[in-house]
């Protein structure tokens, strides 16, 4: 076609119609409440993507316009975007799945030095932390009672500090607190003075984990117990340290040990220790979804399940019987502590990924729950002379705990569902309220309060019953995305994100 030629009229109208659509198509799925929010964004986004086609399509074929202008406007969209591209980078995604961007000289802020403190006064009255989510396991802690005026009293810093990248937690025993992280090409396992955060050692393997929705570095929370700390890097090596030294006393290739690779969001259970084995999640493509190995000198002892998943196993006793409780890759499932022999198992879920853990109630039941859409189940294990099984008591799409663990009281269950603050009967699992956008963040309960890390990187904290969650203080901590598990010794709260570590003194009530 020649400039030379008649004009005519652009289409400007056809422009208009190709837009119009993919912001009503948006709108129609932004308010499909019934979805998970995962889903909305991308499908949004997978609409915005579509509707930017057609308008190039549009500009180029269709619109009318002389081609030096066509080619002029697209030159000048393909220039904006390549500067784009070469100033803004995507540094990840949240936990529902929005893209997070920033610029690609900005390097993470220099980490300030907290409020002064003694070791002395950061050491008093506190406990061990010595693995996920607490001593048990369920992230439940009858105190310290904390003062709930934080505009008057609010927690004072101890201590920042420069961290690398991960998603693990820290673990306290003693005058030390460890945790995982990324530096370099290096995973690592670092230990710090408690009171001050003052570097004691740090053991590293040549390993390198990234991935633009999954983040980069490990992701398991260590585990210490008998003066030994158990990690698992997100490559898969599972390492048994020195709690003093750091010294390297065994390790495995958990993913080489079941023949198969690396988890495509890299390797997340915590290790679990059950008497004399630590228990931990297999590779991908394996054969089994758990590997148990001795923990005096690493040999593997037994294999069970199949298919692993990205949450961490539990321990429990049901129906009299102890068991490993599993959340694997379509099914949920119990084994032999000793043997790891399949004492029951059921199907779960909708193909995508778990990460919560099981939550136990009482001596016969237990309640699992994910995100993407699936939501929780309430389940009851009996016995029948040798034989377990299991029944369903209620099924609900009221809780879907992505990555944070939901705890009880009061006969109902409270948690993140979806990312939102949220209360449902234990009972029905039929729901009481749904408030407060907090994002995918973790939790502790400690007394009658509930301490919350935001998924923005702010402590929140609240007194949920069964009316209302009942906010009553936030504080901005982390200055980004937080997704790591907390950790309480004591007064002593440590939180941490993928750039900077805190520890913080919590206010008591008088």
């Amino acid at each position: 076609m020649s400039d030379s030629a008649p004009l005519k009229p652009v289409r400007w109208r056809i422009g208009a119609r190709i837009a119009a659509l993919g912001i009503a198509a948006i709108t129609w799925v932004r308010w499909r409440e019934e979805w998970p929010f995962q889903k909305r964004n991308m499908i949004s986004c997978e609409v915005g993507l579509v509707t930017g086609a057609a308008l190039v399509i549009w500009w180029l074929f269709l619109s009318r316009a002389t081609w030096r202008t066509r080619l002029r406007v697209m030159a000048g969209a393909l220039g904006l975007l390549a500067l784009v591209v070469a100033t803004v980078r995507v540094r990840g995604v949240s936990g529902d799945l929005v893209p997070e961007f920033g610029w690609r000289w900005a390097r993470a802020a220099a980490a300030q030095a907290g409020a002064p403190a003694s070791a002395a006064a950061a050491q008093r009255l506190r406990g061990d932390f010595p693995q996920f989510q607490g001593p048990d396991r369920t992230g439940v802690f009858a105190g310290p009672k904390l003062a709930s005026d934080w505009s008057l009293h609010p927690p004072q810093i101890v201590w920042r500090k420069p961290i690398g990248a991960g998603w693990s937690g820290f673990v306290v025993v003693g005058d030390v607190c460890l945790t995982q992280e990324q530096r370099g090409e290096s995973e690592c396992v670092s230990a710090f003075a408690l009171a001050t955060g003052e570097p004691r050692w740090v053991h590293a393997d040549t390993a390198h984990y990234q991935s633009l929705i999954a983040g980069e570095g490990p992701h398991a929370t260590p585990t210490v117990s008998g003066g030994r700390v158990f990690t698992l890097g997100s490559t898969g090596i599972l390492n048994c340290l020195d709690l003093t030294t750091g010294h390297a006393l065994w390790s495995q290739d958990v993913a080489a040990v079941v023949g198969g690779k690396i988890p495509e969001w890299g390797a997340s259970s915590s290790p679990l220790i059950v008497d004399d084995l630590v228990i931990v999640h297999g590779g991908e493509h394996g054969t089994h979804s758990l590997l148990a190995f001795r923990t005096s000198d690493g040999v593997l002892v037994w294999k069970g399940g199949t298919k692993p998943s990205y949450a961490t196993p539990v321990f429990a006793t049901l129906a009299g019987v102890p068991q490993i409780l599993a959340f694997n890759d379509g099914s949920i499932s119990a084994h032999d502590p000793k043997t790891g022999a399949t004492l029951w198992q059921r199907p779960w879920g909708n193909g995508s990924v778990v990460c919560a853990s099981p939550l136990v109630l009482g001596d016969d039941r237990v309640l699992f729950s994910s995100g993407y859409g699936v939501g929780a189940e309430m389940l009851k294990v009996t016995r029948a002379g040798a034989a377990l099984s299991v029944e369903s008591l209620w099924k609900s799409t009221r809780m879907k705990a992505k990555f944070a663990h939901l705890f009880t009281r009061d006969g109902c269950v409270f948690g993140l569902d979806d990312g939102l603050f949220a209360c449902a009967d234990l009972q029905d699992g039929s729901r009481h309220w749904r408030e407060g956008r907090y994002g995918h963040g973790q939790g502790l309960v400690v007394g009658e309060h509930y301490l919350l890390m935001a998924e923005s990187g702010a402590l929140v904290l609240l007194r949920p019953t069964r009316e209302a969650p009942n906010e009553l203080a936030r504080m901005p901590v982390l200055s980004s995305k937080a997704w790591n598990p907390l950790a309480l010794a004591g007064d002593l709260l440590l939180v941490r994100n993928d750039r900077e570590a805190v520890c913080l003194r919590l206010p008591r009530a008088e």
